[in-house]
């Protein structure tokens, strides 16, 4: 026995074990399976070298009436709109007080100013612009007041602190002139409430952070003190957003000084009438173009709750936002579903809408006058695990479940996924809301970001590729996505330390001008005949097409690793580098198992590093027994 070629099944499977996999792929990294052979996924780079601030869970595309192309951001502390390179804050108000009733006091040789206002209904991180106040006397000037800041620290509900800043953002420390209060004209404008960047379960006890406030006690989960997750869809040209259980805002982007406007409450609109005041989760209807809120507030007593009931969903007159009162001259209603606790997520199909709860699948579609929509319980015992898990393709919609992917089409089918107990065992269930879906349809993919067990960031995806139905898993930092149409290259979000950044992807080959490390592939276990003898590999002619911008110094690693029990660890035998001028490699391996591993020269120079794109062919070895000791 001499050369023999290698074509491994294409996809990862993780179902079995390394062995019982023989012929197939076991694990991978930042890897595609295109036309049945796996090659490096493309690189990214920043969208725009300007930042935003906290983590953003959704992103948005569309386009005004002038063909002028925005984005949408929705993050833990702020809603932006970013038009050309640029982030204006959106965000709303929640309420702005009267003069004089904002109060400053600060000490000597510290930074830190206590704010007075009665009644505040502030929560850290919250940001509140100052207007009208005066000096305190000494290095806290009234330029140093007046303008925005984010409350450090909430210590009762008519006190708060901040760290005073000048004009640059730099720390500006009192003295002992500073004994001033800020005069009789101080006007706080407070943004709405910002949410937490991690899921809360149960009551909320313990929610917020440690040793603030009423920690400890148990706390009603309210959007402020919540994982912060924001819908948000186009009524015409205009913007309706939603945080979810909490205010519905609309956003008139013609009628918008970019930079000035900010959203206003849904109800504030002109002519609104009965509008909710608070929603899990807001979309425009197709073609009819009703604004529907799911878990919305009802009406009771002439007026709305103010508290959202989390199996009901109500919607707009048709081609009118701001009318929500049933009547017998428009199409506004409302309807309450009966299977499940709480509506999960939404999402717009092809001539319905599709409505998970935690437990079940309903289909919504228009029928006009007088019920004007039509609500079928298409499927029990299916949910959604968090809101963003569903997602919209070519062919059809597909979502994660608590336990498994799934897809409709006219009806349920569950996805066969050679990767999901690997998928499921080692995801945060705690987390579960976090997990958000994301179509690349250029390479015929959706997949699902998620965070793993220990971890309340995300770190980790999985991909099925819906027309060559194969799985890939790896490990990427995003939060949010939209694919490529109204912008050129899908755009992903990713955040540290409070700063948020878009990517560009499918970009070059790198990693924000960075090589991209940890790419790799690696088999399942594979032996001769049933695995009794010993098999010497001695040569590898590897099969490897780089496709990359990094010209003919691109290098990757050719890795063989051994062992004679299913039940040892691998080890490495050999690690030989791999260019396109390669012809062959020598080896010198013999096992009774052995594994081939393709990756990233991760300890070689950035110019072989940088630029390097591959798709593994035939592999081919020469491999013979050599024993049976």
């Amino acid at each position: 026995m001499s050369l023999q070629k290698y074509i491994f099944r294409p996809g990862i499977n993780r179902e079995g074990t390394d062995y019982s996999n023989d012929g197939g792929w076991f694990d991978s990294n930042l890897i595609r399976f295109r036309k049945g052979l796996p090659e490096k996924i493309g690189g990214w780079a920043k969208n725009t070298t300007n930042t935003f601030k906290s983590t953003t869970r959704a992103l948005h595309a569309w386009v005004d009436l002038e063909l002028t192309k925005y984005l949408g951001v929705g993050a833990t502390w702020k809603y932006y709109v970013k038009e050309g390179d640029n982030f204006y804050d959106v965000t709303p108000l929640r309420v702005t007080t009267s003069a004089g009733d904002v109060t400053f006091s600060a000490s000597n040789g510290d930074a830190t100013i206590t704010v007075t206002d009665a009644n505040h209904g502030a929560v850290a991180n919250d940001f509140v612009t100052f207007s009208g106040a005066a000096t305190l006397g000494g290095l806290i000037t009234a330029d140093v007041l007046n303008q925005e800041y984010q409350i450090a620290t909430v210590t009762s509900v008519n006190v708060y602190t901040i760290e005073a800043k000048d004009t640059d953002g730099d720390t500006v420390t009192a003295n002992s002139s500073d004994s001033g209060n800020g005069g009789s004209s101080v006007v706080g404008a407070y943004q709405i409430n910002v949410g937490l960047d991690v899921y809360v379960e149960s009551s909320g006890w313990g929610a917020g952070t440690w040793g603030a406030g009423t920690f400890g006690s148990a706390t009603a989960i309210t959007a402020s003190n919540q994982l912060r997750m924001w819908s948000h869809d186009n009524f015409g040209e205009d913007l309706i957003m939603n945080v979810r259980a909490g205010g519905i805002y609309y956003f008139d982007i013609s009628a918008a000084t970019l930079g000035t406007t900010r959203a206003v409450a849904l109800s504030a609109l002109s002519g609104a009438n009965l509008a909710p005041t608070i929603a899990l989760q807001i979309l425009v209807s197709d073609i009819d173009r009703h604004v529907v809120c799911f878990g919305a507030d009802p009406i009771s007593g002439g007026s709305r709750t103010g508290a959202v009931d989390p199996m009901f969903i109500a919607w707009s007159d048709q081609e009118n936002a701001a009318q929500w009162e049933p009547l017998s001259t428009n199409t506004a209603g409302s309807f309450r579903l009966s299977a499940g606790s709480q509506i999960v997520g939404a999402i717009r199909a092809r001539q319905e809408t599709l409505v998970w709860t935690d437990t079940s699948l309903y289909s919504m579609t228009f029928i006009g006058q007088p019920f004007t929509f039509g609500v079928n319980l298409v499927n029990e015992g299916v949910g959604l695990i968090g809101p963003n898990a569903a997602i919209n393709t070519p062919k059809g919609i597909f979502w994660m479940d608590k336990k498994g992917f799934y897809t409709y089409n006219g009806a349920v089918q569950d996805i066969p996924c050679t990767v999901q107990d690997y998928v499921f065992s080692e995801l945060n269930d705690g987390q579960a809301f976090q997990v958000f879906g994301f179509l690349n349809k250029e390479f015929d993919e959706v997949g699902w970001f998620y965070p793993v067990s220990g971890e309340t960031v995300i770190s980790k995806y999985v991909v099925f590729n819906y027309e060559e139905n194969v799985w890939s898993i790896g490990e990427l930092n995003r939060t949010a996505w939209v694919d490529e149409g109204i912008f050129d290259a899908p755009i992903g979000a990713y955040t540290t330390s409070d700063v948020g950044y878009l990517y560009n992807h499918e970009t070059g080959n790198d990693a924000d001008g960075s090589p991209m490390d940890n790419v790799y592939i690696e088999s399942s276990d594979f032996a001769l005949g049933n695995g009794e003898e010993f098999q010497s590999i001695s040569k590898i002619i590897p099969d490897i097409k780089f496709t990359g911008n990094g010209g003919s110094d691109q290098t990757i690693n050719v890795v063989l690793k051994q062992r004679n029990y299913p039940g040892e660890s691998l080890s490495t035998d050999s690690t030989s580098t791999c260019t396109s001028s390669t012809t062959k490699i020598d080896t010198r391996l013999r096992a009774r198992q052995a594994a081939l591993r393709i990756e990233s020269d991760d300890d070689g120079s950035v110019g072989v590093r940088s630029g390097v794109g591959f798709r593994v062919g035939a592999m081919r070895m020469d491999v013979r027994p050599n024993g049976r000791r």
